[in-house]
């Protein structure tokens, strides 16, 4: 048998081909959009994609099951309760899909979503009846289960999705312990709340380990699996109702989406409602950039945050270092923004000869921020990390608007004096500024390294003990 593991770092994303050594058949599960590792791999061990699953309809990005019925022939499978536009074939719990001597089973493991499913799998060489692995998708993660209270689930409550999820571990509790243990997703996911760095698991683990695996009542597991989840990004119902639908594939749309324009094309562009999203690093976005665009860079959560911060309906026009055109086009069809209208030909060095269209946000350090504060104009602190890491630790009396959040509340930053902005390390400080920048605001000032740069120069912070007085005086 053959299991490989595909695991995709600026998604947490995991995803599977598996295949019989023996008749050369094979599956993919829950594939990422961008299919050609899978076809190489396949094409290299002389396997046939025969089937692709989804656990579920996911929300944080958009599966590749259309391309591989594309472009290897597969077959889609998806659990009973699915409804889509496209064909497919619907696997009832128990059914099993013979590979030879590598048998798959379905079992039913709603929750997380209503058709959720998790997939067994036999190495029949070895054991007819013990399974090998099981692929739990987002039912059951690494240290964690998959949330039940996304909005993805148009039509369940969370309160029914979350009895759903506490019968489905107990399918999963009941497999022998040395079962390995593969999820779609891994730490950053934001699926789940406290999901491991870790790959992979047995059953055995997670059941000593994972704390929604312990013996409690419902009421108990649903206040645990519902409580403290993180904000979902605007994006995931999008991608939710995308994989259900019949669509072009992901290369047809690269095809139209990298194309080079000039600056006048992109400046018309801009002045026709297109969001310019830069995708350089923070420093030197903020040392030099065209004026009104957007920074969110390539070396981050770049796709989450493009999903958060963009708009799926009005163009999009990348700017970024030569060479890199490609992978930011690319990671934005993963996600399903496929609105790219183009990018940048040539990236900044267009616009040597427009030094009208070129605009700067200052830098500032933690000590030189801290010296403003102790004068006698004093700036006005932003922290755009979410409300649970503002409370855990801050600046004295920094205003807290989480990131998702700051165009909304842009009326909140002053438009006079300065702001100095930061979150925890700089990417996502690096975000806001350009937001505010793109909102008209002229007197931002990034704080370099955020909060950990603060720390690192022993200045002091607040923690939620704070919190009250702080707010008292209009902090927050």
């Amino acid at each position: 048998m053959f299991l490989k593991q595909y695991y995709l770092g600026c998604l947490s994303h995991a995803s599977y081909l598996i295949a019989d050594e023996r008749t050369k058949a094979a599956v993919v599960v829950d594939p990422q959009r961008d299919i050609e590792q899978y076809l190489e791999d396949a094409e290299a061990g002389g396997f046939t994609i025969k089937y692709v699953i989804l656990t579920h309809f996911h929300a944080d990005f958009l599966a590749g099951h259309i391309e591989l019925r594309n472009r290897a022939g597969a077959r889609i499978v998806i659990g009973c309760r699915a409804e889509a536009e496209f064909d497919f074939h619907k696997a009832v719990d128990g059914e099993t899909i013979d590979l030879g001597d590598t048998r798959l089973q379905v079992i039913e493991t709603p929750g997380h979503t209503p058709e959720g499913i998790s997939v067994l799998v036999f190495d029949r060489t070895q054991s007819d009846t013990e399974p090998h692995a099981v692929l739990t998708g987002d039912t059951l993660f690494i240290g964690d289960v998959g949330r039940p209270d996304l909005l993805a689930s148009i039509g369940v409550t969370a309160d029914e999705l979350a009895e759903m999820l506490f019968h489905s571990l107990d399918k999963l509790r009941a497999l022998p312990d040395s079962t390995l243990v593969y999820p779609a997703h891994g730490a950053g996911s934001m699926c789940g709340k406290s999901l491991s760095k870790e790959t992979v698991s047995t059953i055995g683990e997670q059941k000593r380990f994972n704390y929604a695996l312990q013996p409690m009542s419902f009421e108990k597991f649903k206040d645990l699996v519902t409580s403290e989840q993180p904000e979902a990004p605007d994006y995931f119902v999008y991608d939710a109702i995308k994989n259900r639908q019949e669509r072009p594939g992901l290369e047809s749309t690269l095809q139209t989406s990298l194309r080079a324009l000039s600056v006048v094309e992109v400046i018309a562009l801009q002045k026709q409602g297109a969001q310019l999203v830069d995708v350089r690093e923070a420093i030197d976005f903020e040392g030099a950039h065209l004026q009104g665009s957007i920074n969110i860079g390539l070396q981050g959560k770049y796709a989450t945050w493009c999903g958060s911060i963009l708009s799926h309906d009005a163009p999009i026009v990348v700017i970024a270092d030569i060479g890199s055109e490609e992978e930011a086009v690319m990671r934005l069809g993963r996600i399903g923004f496929d609105n790219v209208a183009g990018y940048l030909r040539d990236g900044m060095a267009a616009l040597e000869k427009h030094p009208e269209w070129v605009a700067a946000i200052p830098r500032v350090t933690a000590q030189a921020l801290s010296a403003q504060l102790s004068g006698s104009e004093k700036p006005f602190v932003l922290d755009v990390r979410s409300e649970k890491e503002w409370q855990a630790g801050h600046l004295s009396c920094s205003h807290n608007i989480p990131l998702t959040h700051l165009r909304e509340r842009i009326a909140e930053v002053p438009a006079t004096g300065t702001v100095a902005v930061h979150c925890e390390g700089g990417y996502r400080s690096a975000i806001a500024a350009s937001l505010l920048a793109e909102g008209g605001r002229t007197n931002v000032l990034d704080m370099v390294g955020g909060i950990k740069a603060w720390i690192a120069s022993d200045l002091p912070i607040n923690s939620d003990s704070n919190v009250a007085a702080c707010n008292s005086t209009g902090g927050r």
